[in-house]
């Protein structure tokens, strides 16, 4: 080889190397993130059977180099996407079979995402977009298939659930949610409460006729305005974009918690615990310790990003 030859290869193979990085081959920011993951759920103190499911997941897409010609460093030998993915669902007591609508939702949810032929993985504005309105309608579609459940057997007609599920592709989370089961963001020492609830004490408050601390409100937070696959008119999810930051906690649990144990209380259990799993049991057993009488299921992850994908 000449040495006019080489050059031209050298000059070749640093500007394949500099477009690799260039396009963000090498170290796409969301398989580098390091999540911590914790779950439990608890029948309650006084419930005959648990009505809540709850599911993490964790979704990938990978490209592996195995043969090229192209001059060594210009690809890298792997590259990988990672996303996660948190749900909780509280079948509606007192409704017939609650307990299967919280397990069909989960399960048609998985079904619909692993159906879908074009999953986002990387973001932008218009992808971000694209993700809401796919959220809505999965919520749509999971309603639609509980109520014609109900509705092949009389004996199941109304059986319906709340649905609180996040999605988190890097820095980028997204909550989709409808009922009273909740979402939360510890971010350092503040609890940031991300959904609102489905019910006519939260209905009543925010028309102003009623105060958060109204014995009368207490007897409405647990009355639905909106549910999955419930008698009431279909309803859509609330869906929010939000950006994760080093250090966050993401945490989602049913009513069966929040209805026993405040925020403050939760706050510092979060702050307190050396993982999520030990964060989640702690949880569980104060709402125990307040009664709990309800279906208690918590769900958290805690995030870590390198230092080069920190938002």
């Amino acid at each position: 080889m000449t040495a006019n030859a080489k050059r031209v290869e050298q000059s070749e193979t640093a500007e394949l190397h500099g477009a690799s990085k260039e396009l963000n081959l090498e170290h796409p920011a969301s398989s580098l993130v390091e999540v911590d993951f914790g779950a439990e759920s608890h029948i309650g103190s006084v419930r005959r059977d648990n009505q809540d499911h709850y599911l993490v997941i964790r979704a990938d897409r990978s490209l592996q180099s195995v043969l090229s010609n192209l001059p060594a460093g210009a690809l890298p030998s792997s590259v990988e996407e990672t996303a996660y993915g948190m749900v909780v669902a509280d079948g509606l007591g007192g409704m017939p079979e609650g307990g299967l609508a919280s397990s069909m939702a989960l399960r048609k949810l998985v079904d619909l995402v692993a159906k879908t032929p074009d999953w986002v993985m990387r973001m932008n504005r218009r992808k971000a977009v694209t993700v809401k309105r796919r959220v809505v309608q999965r919520f749509q579609q999971i309603d639609k298939a509980l109520r014609e459940h109900g509705a092949r057997d009389p004996r199941l007609a109304g059986m319906g659930t709340t649905l609180t599920a996040t999605v988190s592709l890097g820095a980028d989370l997204f909550v989709g949610h409808i009922g009273d089961s909740r979402a939360y963001l510890l971010r350092g020492d503040t609890l940031h409460q991300l959904t609102r609830d489905d019910t006519l004490a939260e209905a009543m408050i925010e028309a102003g006729v009623a105060r958060e601390e109204d014995e009368k409100v207490k007897g409405m937070r647990r009355v639905l305005t909106a549910a999955l696959g419930s008698t009431a008119n279909p309803s859509d999810p609330d869906v929010q974009h939000l950006n994760l930051h080093n250090g966050d906690q993401l945490m989602l649990c049913t009513d069966g918690l929040t209805e026993s144990v405040d925020n403050e209380t939760i706050g510092s259990i979060l702050r307190g615990a050396k993982s999520a799993e030990v964060a989640c049991r702690a949880l569980i057993d104060a709402a125990l310790r307040a009664g709990g009488d309800d279906n208690i299921t918590v769900v958290l992850a805690r995030y870590n990003f390198p230092p080069q994908t920190t938002p």
